[in-house]
């Protein structure tokens, strides 16, 4: 992980620098960049293993950018912003962030986001020792090898914590797991009012795997408990 390269995008400057620092204390590699639309340019030009990228930005903001990058690309997204509404934060996890910390942020908690993150994507981009490589629900295949999904033989593209979420409710086909589990198994972290963050994901697998995401066929609600995969 200390060897990781994290980009920062934000139209400050002075935060660009500050956040670079602290990361480069815990032996992160950073690079800059002052909107989307530079954040791209880096992304198809450099190796970067994690995103920490600002919302409101000139020339491209970061909604935007976001959209473009997990058009192609399964990075790690921190959102790191100023707007601290539930909106807001709902709109950034539903659109492919992986995380959403609003400013000012605690330094502390940002380089733990950052370490959890990369170790999970980490764990997601190794190879599974356990269980079965290949887990079939229905239309699902889950190559737990590959780290890939399809679905009726189409690939279907998922962020790091999507897929986490997927392999953790596909490897236990009907059982049902609360947002709290859910979040303190694939972030790796303790969780606290977590609903909505886990609820956002969920939604956004569901727009990919089924049908029609408002009767799902495969990733269901258990009302008051949590979610389970059937098929």
């Amino acid at each position: 992980m200390p060897d990781s390269r994290i980009l920062i995008a934000d139209d400050d400057a002075d935060i660009v620098y500050a956040i670079s620092k602290l990361l480069q204390s815990e032996g992160f590699a950073t690079v800059g960049a002052g909107n989307g639309a530079e954040a791209l340019r880096v992304l198809e030009t450099q190796k970067i293993d994690l995103l920490i990228i600002d919302i409101m930005m000139p020339v491209m903001d970061g909604f935007t950018a976001i959209v473009k990058i997990r058009e192609t690309r399964g990075i790690p997204i921190i959102v790191l912003s100023a707007k601290s509404e539930d909106s807001d934060k709902i709109l950034g996890l539903g659109i492919g962030a992986d995380d959403y910390i609003t400013k000012p942020y605690n330094p502390l908690e940002l380089v733990a986001r950052v370490k959890s993150l990369l170790r999970r994507s980490k764990v997601l981009s190794s190879h599974s020792a356990d269980g079965e490589d290949i887990i079939t629900i229905g239309g699902l295949r889950l190559d737990r090898k590959a780290k890939s999904l399809t679905v009726d033989g189409e690939p279907v593209k998922l962020t790091a914590t999507e897929y986490g979420i997927l392999e953790l409710l596909m490897s236990n086909k009907g059982r049902v797991f609360s947002a709290e589990a859910i979040y303190s198994s694939v972030w790796n972290e303790e969780c606290f009012a977590v609903e909505n963050t886990v609820m956002v994901h969920i939604r956004h697998i569901r727009e990919k795997i089924e049908i029609n995401p408002r009767e799902p066929k495969y990733l269901k609600v258990a009302w008051g408990i949590g979610y389970k995969i059937e098929g």
